[in-house]
């Protein structure tokens, strides 16, 4: 296991930002403390050849001026709630629209925006680093002072885990994933990605992109992916791909959530999440400097609009509690 940290700018000339090179005898990742993002993963193909399977830019400013969240750590609430408003213990809160009507990822200073405090450790079976941040009361329109610690490690299983803990000292909503965009095949489109989902329900959306509240079976649509198919065989039908899918099963440990392969290099990507949700995403609204469609996203998740849901998950941390979620992205050749 190596770890190396390398001098990476500045945002605003003053806040210094820091890359973390994270290696064991297969893998290479890269973090930075800009937005807690995974900027680089790369993993050999079934002959041994090392690709980047994630999008990222090639210097701090594109992440300083990225419409995408590319790699990012999302909060204080990932995805969408409705009219960028909820109503918790009596009181209305207004967040920003970012989206529409909505409020997306956290608003547009959001986690993904911040730079976090960051501690590499290294162990003898996996090396990683420690990102803390504090959001204050009132950040983003949200309540409630939040402590967040997030640990991305590398092992020498293959796995990229991620374990996110947080604690605050009022009621709030909170709801954190990583927004990394993959592509086994290392560049062109995912149309030929095959794709496992273990979740038989999914959330229809409206217009908006907000939840409907019904949980829908997917057996026998265009969303269904209970057994393993190319993403582009039904890509058009479905309209594009942005919609949360119901993880089979979900009891708060640790569960299968996805596996997507590439069969040209061989690459596989198994994902397990002690959370309910895996939003994919099909990179519907990528465009330059990268690729239509290039990668997707698996990011794992309460539901989306949960603040307004009382049928959903709780997604709502209260004072004494922990909020935690672990994910982990396994790699191996077929």
């Amino acid at each position: 296991m190596g770890l190396q940290t390398l001098d990476w700018g500045k945002v605003n000339e003053q806040q210094p930002v820091t890359q973390f090179i994270i290696t064991n005898d297969q893998m290479r990742i890269k973090i930075i403390n800009y937005g807690g993002r995974l900027v680089s993963v790369e993993v050999p193909d079934k002959q041994g050849k090392m690709k980047d399977v994630t999008l990222n830019y090639p210097n701090l400013e594109g992440y300083v001026q990225d419409p995408f969240f590319i790699g990012a750590t999302v909060g204080r609430f990932a995805n969408r709630i409705a009219h960028g408003r909820f109503e918790l213990n009596g009181k209305t809160y207004s967040l920003a629209r970012n989206n529409g009507p909505n409020h997306l990822h956290g608003g547009p200073k959001g986690f993904f925006a911040q730079v976090w405090k960051a501690e590499p450790f290294q162990h003898s079976s996996e090396s990683g680093v420690k990102l803390l941040y504090f959001s204050r009361d009132g950040e983003e329109g949200y309540p409630g002072n939040l402590n967040v610690e997030v640990n991305y490690s590398l092992t020498e299983q293959n796995e990229l885990k991620i374990d996110y803990r947080a604690a605050t000292d009022q009621p709030t909503p909170i709801n954190l994933t990583n927004h990394a965009y993959w592509n086994l095949a290392g560049g062109g489109t995912i149309h030929q990605h095959k794709l496992k989902l273990y979740a038989s329900r999914y959330l229809p959306v409206d217009d908006t992109a907000i939840p409907t509240g019904e949980l829908a079976a997917v057996q026998g649509s265009p969303m269904d992916f209970t057994t393993a198919k190319l993403i582009g065989r039904d890509l058009e039908a479905s309209g594009g791909y942005d919609h949360c899918y119901v993880i089979d099963d979900y009891d708060e440990s640790l569960r299968p959530a996805a596996r997507l392969e590439e069969s040209v290099s061989g690459r596989v990507m198994e994902i397990e999440t002690t959370k309910p949700g895996i939003q994919f995403y099909s990179g519907n609204f990528l465009e330059k400097p990268f690729v239509y469609r290039g990668a997707l996203c698996l990011e794992t998740q309460f539901f989306p609009d949960s603040p307004n849901r009382s049928e959903f998950p709780s997604c709502i941390l209260n004072p004494g509690e922990e909020y935690s979620q672990t994910t982990v992205h396994r790699f191996m050749n077929q």
